[in-house]
């Protein structure tokens, strides 16, 4: 689910070293490869890279700092951790000053507020799309099949990252409309939905009560991602739609299959945990598993904290703790024991 930095530096190195071997020399080839991984692990510097692949680099060790790291750091060492972070996010834009990752990431820590963050995201969006374009359409003169269908999909990852930003930004600031706009025009470039855009767009049909574009959008992803099953994010959506029309019964059900498929969800649905904001992307968990859910349930805040009541955790929030399923999970591991944290996912 969603980009992993480290994976990704790999790959656009591994493309660099890959167009420096002599394709005429097959054995050749594959001994270099052999010890490819050693050298990127070990002596990274030994291999061949421009300023573009050391700047990711760079975006990637800031990465695993802000959206892996500082969440679970004392406080006294968020702030050295943050200003580490953002001297190499600036180390990058100085190497590279069309890493738009790292612009991105920087600005997510200067800008102040999620609707001034939204509009840098609108007003630099049609630039960085024609820089990874034009990146790509290099890529795609690259000699070999492999190579050019790799660096065409490294090409647009700043470009995902960046819509895919911009569509979860509109809908914290409200812009349901405007979300589902920027998350289908993504779709419909990346059928395949790298940055996961649908569970963005589940939670905008949920927040406008449009049930019937709930629908429609849970069959398209159900064609594409007939594997996949149905996600955390459609489920709460359905809760959410279940109970503003007024029927337990419909949300008890959706809930229990919820409950069905992650593993320890009702613990999770009690906690109701609010994760730090992915910098980088959406954080990188596994499919339906635990900590899938812990981002799930952090995501639909909007939804679960829609309201007012006594509880301070809004009428859907109270609602879910209370169900017998999840009140029984709470019960039996211990009043402030056992609970998810997410871990893997951070």
């Amino acid at each position: 689910m969603s980009f992993d930095p480290r994976h990704e530096d790999y790959q656009r190195m591994g493309l660099r070293f890959a167009r420096t071997l002599d394709e005429t020399d097959p054995y050749g080839t594959v001994r270099a490869f052999s010890a490819f991984g050693r050298r990127f692990s070990q002596n990274r510097d030994s291999l061949p890279q421009s300023d573009g692949d050391r700047a990711f680099h760079l975006v990637a060790e800031a990465t695993n700092l802000i959206d892996y790291q500082l969440p679970f750091v004392a406080d006294e060492e968020c702030l050295p951790m943050i200003e580490r972070a953002s001297r190499m996010l600036q180390e990058a834009i100085d190497l590279d000053a069309g890493c738009h990752d790292a612009h991105r990431m920087l600005a997510a820590s200067t800008t102040s507020g999620f609707e001034s963050y939204y509009r840098f995201l609108s007003d630099g969006a049609e630039a960085v799309l024609a820089d990874c374009t034009r990146e790509r359409d290099e890529a795609r003169r690259l000699p070999g099949t492999n190579e050019r269908r790799l660096g065409s999909e490294l090409a647009m990852r700043p470009y995902v990252r960046w819509a895919a930003m911009r569509s979860a930004k509109a809908l914290i600031c409200g812009r349901y409309r405007e979300a589902l706009r920027l998350a289908f025009e993504l779709l419909e470039m990346f059928p395949s939905d790298p940055a996961d855009v649908r569970f963005t767009a589940a939670l905008a049909y949920a927040k406008l009560e449009d049930e019937a574009g709930l629908d429609e959008l849970e069959r398209s992803m159900r064609a594409r991602f007939a594997k996949r099953g149905t996600d955390a994010w459609m489920l709460l959506a359905r809760i959410a739609l279940a109970r503003k029309s007024g029927s337990d019964r419909m949300a008890r059900s959706f809930l229990l299959r919820l409950i069905e498929t992650y593993p320890h969800a009702a613990l999770t649905l009690f906690r109701q945990d609010e994760l730090p904001d992915g910098v980088f992307s959406r954080l990188a968990v596994a499919p339906l598993s635990e900590d899938e859910l812990i981002l799930a349930v952090s995501e639909a805040t909007v939804l679960l904290q829609e309201g007012i009541d006594s509880d301070e955790r809004g009428p859907l929030g109270t609602w879910l703790a209370e169900q017998p399923e999840v009140a029984l999970a709470r019960a039996a591991a211990g009043k402030g024991k056992g609970a998810a944290t997410g871990r893997s996912a951070r």
